[in-house]
């Protein structure tokens, strides 16, 4: 059990950590621990919207065709939960007196997309039965990773917004930009459930899409670093 925990917790650490030591005026940890606590608490309430949603939309049962799991990956997953991580971010800054660099919103938004992430990767480890190690591993380097991206992405537009755009169009990109990059990569993973054929394609596609999206995250961080 206590190995299962550390795997499906170790990427989330990891990434959170990587971004910690890129800030040159690191934020205190009573507000980092909040994002972080934000990130873990809407997991419940986004569980519960997700369920009512896909009970909606597929009257109780499962998607059966790519259109139905593209549908399920954006209406689902990447709408509900990239909102709900927009929403616990701006609760968490809002009256942050430390939020004052560009950087910080990177920081602050990757607390609590990792600590959505590092929740619903224990989920999935430990709902994976004797299959838990490839899941672990599988999702340490896709899914974490992806989440991770979602909230930088997230971040970066916040601190757009906030420090040096304040255009309606700015604020759109703080929402819209991470649910498209979730809902590629959710459509593009889900498809293998319904259609093998597609869902080997995708998944190269997928591999290439998730590449992609470090290097953005990537620059994105660059970027704000000398900000």
């Amino acid at each position: 059990m206590y190995i299962m925990l550390i795997a499906a917790l170790l990427p989330a650490l990891l990434l959170f950590l990587y971004i910690w030591k890129k800030d040159a005026q690191p934020e205190p940890f009573k507000w980092l621990f909040r994002a972080l606590l934000a990130g873990v608490i809407i997991c419940i309430p986004v569980a519960c919207v997700e369920n009512v949603i896909l009970h909606w939309l597929f009257v109780g049962g499962e998607p059966t065709t790519l259109f139905g799991t593209t549908i399920e990956a954006f209406c689902v997953a990447a709408i509900p939960e990239e909102t709900a991580k927009l929403i616990a971010l701006w609760l968490v800054l809002r009256k942050n007196p430390y939020f004052d660099e560009h950087f910080d919103a990177i920081v602050y938004a990757v607390c609590v997309g990792l600590g959505f992430a590092a929740i619903e990767n224990v989920a999935y480890v430990f709902s994976s039965g004797e299959g838990w190690a490839t899941v672990a591993i599988m999702r340490a380097l896709l899914a974490v990773p992806g989440h991770y991206a979602f909230a930088i992405l997230m971040g970066y537009y916040y601190a757009i917004y906030h420090f040096v755009d304040h255009s309606s169009q700015t604020a759109l990109k703080v929402l819209l930009i991470p649910i498209l990059a979730h809902g590629v990569y959710d459509a593009l993973a889900m498809s293998g459930s319904v259609d093998p054929v597609a869902g080997g394609i995708c998944f190269s596609a997928l591999i290439y899409f998730c590449i992609k999206l470090q290097k953005a995250a990537k620059m994105k961080v660059n970027e704000l670093v000398a900000h």
